[in-house]
Formats: structure tokens, sequence, C-alpha cells
């Protein structure tokens, strides 16, 4: 297991070699994402692999059964199921957002939000390095036909939700960003994800559950206010700070 520090500024790579074999520590004074991405890909010499968010809470069991999934194939690509956490105190209009959003069919098709994916050895040839993109989940989901990914639903992993609508719009203005730079980059790859999506199916799923109704209105914002904000940072991306989510990282974490 490789746990690489990319311009860490804190005790990560002290905690992480705290632990011993097998985990291997690599730093870089590098603030990338796809960077140390790279880096860990040149060290590691086994498949399945598995690349996991440094926020992100995935077991050693569910890591087993994502690894199994891919050598049984005949998926490539694989993730667990993402299961948003939420910290006491976050706010009504978090939570419906998340209620709304996970009856997405979209969501359910595996690799989205999970914070953490697999890929097999043939699955890894795909592509030679993770290019600078800020979704790098992204751009590997899109090199994947629908049957060549799967995603593992007994395999769990556990994503801290923000506290605020604040917050949610940072990261979900980020994940739209991340979207509109792949689909200017790559667009061949992009326009052909587009030609699976359904969002007429979407609609009828909505449209049975009443009880989504209301939460519809916070995702409704949320969604719009993300798209204009990355819209805007798009057209100045030269000056793009990376936003994350830090109201879930000052609270303390319920034990689940």
């Amino acid at each position: 297991m490789f746990v690489v520090c990319n311009g860490c500024s804190d005790d990560t790579a002290a905690v992480a070699r705290g632990f011993g074999e097998p985990v291997r520590v690599i730093e870089t004074d590098v603030p990338s994402k796809t960077h140390a991405l790279n880096l860990g890909d040149a060290a590691a010499s086994g498949f399945p692999r598995v690349y996991v968010d440094a926020d992100v809470v995935i077991t050693l069991p569910a890591i087993r059964k994502i690894a199994a999934a891919l050598e049984q194939g005949p998926a490539l690509a694989a993730a667990p199921r993402p299961v948003n956490i939420f910290l006491p105190g976050t706010s009504w209009g978090v939570r419906a957002y998340y209620r709304f959003w996970t009856a997405l069919p979209y969501i359910q098709e595996g690799m989205i939000a999970a914070g953490a994916y697999a890929l097999s050895r043939e699955g890894r040839q795909r592509f030679k390095d993770f290019p600078d993109v800020i979704a790098d989940d992204g751009y590997v989901r899109l090199l994947f036909e629908p049957h060549e990914r799967v995603q593992v639903p007994d395999a769990v992993s556990e994503v801290i939700a923000p506290m605020a609508i604040r917050d949610l719009r940072k990261i979900k203005t980020r994940s739209r960003l991340g979207v509109l730079q792949l689909r200017q980059r790559y667009p061949e790859l992009a326009s052909r994800e587009a030609k699976t999506k359904h969002y007429r199916n979407a609609l009828l799923e909505v449209a049975g559950r009443p009880s989504l109704y209301l939460s519809a209105l916070p995702y409704v914002y949320v969604a719009i206010a993300s798209w204009l904000r990355a819209q805007r940072q798009m057209n100045t991306s030269g000056r793009y700070v990376w936003e994350r989510d830090d109201s879930s990282r000052q609270a303390e974490r319920p034990k689940v």
C-alpha cells in the first residue's frame, strides 16, 4: 500500500509511516492529485489497483470485494457504493440535496462520487499517465463503456458530506469544473458518455417518488449555482484554486 503525500503541511506522512509495513510513504512538494497518482502508480506493481482519495474511508474487506469483482471479470473498472456520512449539525439543505441526488439513476451506474475506484491490469492499459485534470475519476470513467465498469454494492466507501450549502456549492463547483474541463479536452469521450445518459428516465424516477419533491429545491439551487460558478471559473482557469470542503474536516467524525 502506498500513501502519496502531495504538498502536505501536516503530519500525514509521519502518521502513515507509523503503521510500518506494508504501508509505504511517498512524499512530493507538488500539490497535484494527478501527480501523486502517477507517483504511486510508478511505484506499484500489483493488480487490481485501487485508487482512494485521502478523505475517504474504505475497509480492507471492501477493497478485497472490489478486487474480486475485477478478477472474476468481465469488468475492467470497479468502484464501491458510496455512503454519505452526515456529521452532527449538517444542514437540512445538504441532507435534502443528497437524498435527491442519490436517487438519480445516473448516480447508481458506478464510479460516481465514491472517492475510490479500481482498475484491472487490462483496464490500466487504457491510458499511459493520469492527465493533469481536476476530475481524474471522471477521466477514467470516460475510458470505459457502461458494460466494462461495475459498482460493487456490498463494498462501501464512506464519504463525509459538507456541513452547509455554501460548502456543498464549493465542492460541486469543482466537480462541474472538472466536467467542463473534460468536455473541452476530451470531447469525443465526453460525447460518447453523454449518449448513455437518459434524463427522461431520471425525471420519471423522481416523479414517481413524491417524498423527493421538497428535496428537489436545494438540489436545483446547488446544481444551477455550481454550474454558473464553474462556467465563470472555466473562463479564468489559469487562476483556479482547488476548492475543498473544510467544514467536515473540522468537525468530529461520528462512529458508524
